[in-house]
């Protein structure tokens, strides 16, 4: 009986490894079946949907798109290079906040100049930042005045509260570009737009000119112990800058709700430079330089009078400085109108 049973057990063993031999035979035959029919729909199935989305252009009048259609296809451009770039920004005078640095002392000399000038054609998108309550400013500019509280005198302390006031107020807008000017600046709106329509307002973008030819080389109280130094570019204020609303964003935590005041406190520095201070020395983005911006502290008779429109900003002098004076020809003569 124990020779029986023991040889049936190996009976049954060598059945069970023939069916297990058998299924796996079964198993390898239809994958390699179901392989050979993937490998023939990969070479033909991309020609047929190709060819179906052919027909459905064609008959919907839009075989121009889908002549140049691949799977691998990479943007054109608008030249119809086939280069990776991209058209314009659309941007328009109402994306933009313009703020207009300015203080009691010159509210009539100068403001009065640019109301009649470049302000008055971008009267909704101008802000104007000062230490004192005119009341006859307030009835030329209305709601578009705004009184910072800040003190008059020209002291670093004072320039950095104005901006403090002027980012705060972007933020809470719905503008694409933060743009600061001063009350000396005059501004080419056109040629703005056609600068900033270059850049996304959603990237990080701060553009506009360098007083020195060099970057700024300053002690570290941010980021270490005091012991280092930090090195970064600033767009001087005194020719304007601009700044996107992406980037501006990424600034908050150094410059909104009164942060810009005490960040300035803590690195010693004016305000433009304190920009250039957050968005180089923190946020670690480059500045844009652009030759298009113009501070009084340049000689703008050395600007070719044909390139006088292509410019961004042009600052204004005064008989003071007679080096920053650019001469248009026009119907009025020097006398009658001095600030030309």
């Amino acid at each position: 009986m124990k020779i029986t049973y023991v040889g049936l057990i190996k009976v049954c063993f060598l059945v069970f490894l023939l069916l297990c031999a058998t299924v796996l035979l079964n198993i390898s035959w239809r994958q390699r079946d179901s392989s050979q029919s993937l490998q023939h729909c990969n070479s033909t199935c991309s020609a047929k949907y190709l060819e179906t989305k052919l027909k459905e252009a064609h008959l919907t009048g839009r075989h121009k798109k889908w002549e140049t259609y691949r799977l691998d296809a990479k943007p054109t451009s608008a030249t119809g290079q086939g280069h990776q770039h991209f058209a314009k920004e659309p941007l328009q005078i109402k994306d933009l906040f313009i703020a207009v640095k300015t203080t009691k002392k010159y509210h009539g000399n100068r403001l009065n100049l640019l109301m009649q000038t470049w302000i008055s054609r971008a009267k909704e998108q101008t802000f104007i930042f000062t230490d004192w309550e005119d009341q006859e400013l307030r009835q030329k500019a209305g709601d578009q005045m705004v009184n910072t509280n800040c003190s008059a005198v020209h002291t670093r302390q004072a320039l950095c509260c104005k901006m403090a006031v002027e980012y705060d107020k972007f933020v809470l807008s719905d503008k694409k570009w933060f743009c600061h000017l001063d009350d000396d600046n005059y501004l080419n709106l056109h040629a703005l737009l056609d600068l900033l329509s270059t850049f996304s307002h959603s990237t990080d973008v701060y553009v506009g000119r360098p007083s020195l030819d060099h970057p700024v080389e300053t002690v570290d109280r941010m980021k270490g112990d005091g012991s280092g130094s930090l090195k970064f570019w600033f767009a001087t204020g005194g020719a304007g800058f601009c700044i996107s609303r992406g980037l501006a964003l990424k600034m908050s935590p150094w410059a909104s709700m009164g942060n810009f005041i005490s960040t300035a406190e803590k690195v010693r520095l004016p305000d433009d430079c304190t920009i250039g201070y957050i968005i180089e020395g923190m946020l670690d983005v480059k500045m844009q330089h652009s030759n298009l911006f113009h501070s009084h502290l340049e000689h703008l008779q050395r600007l070719p009078t044909e390139s006088l429109l292509k410019q961004v900003t042009l600052s204004y002098g005064g008989p003071d400085n007679k080096w920053n004076v650019v001469r248009v020809n026009g119907a009025f003569s020097l006398a009658e109108d001095p600030t030309r």
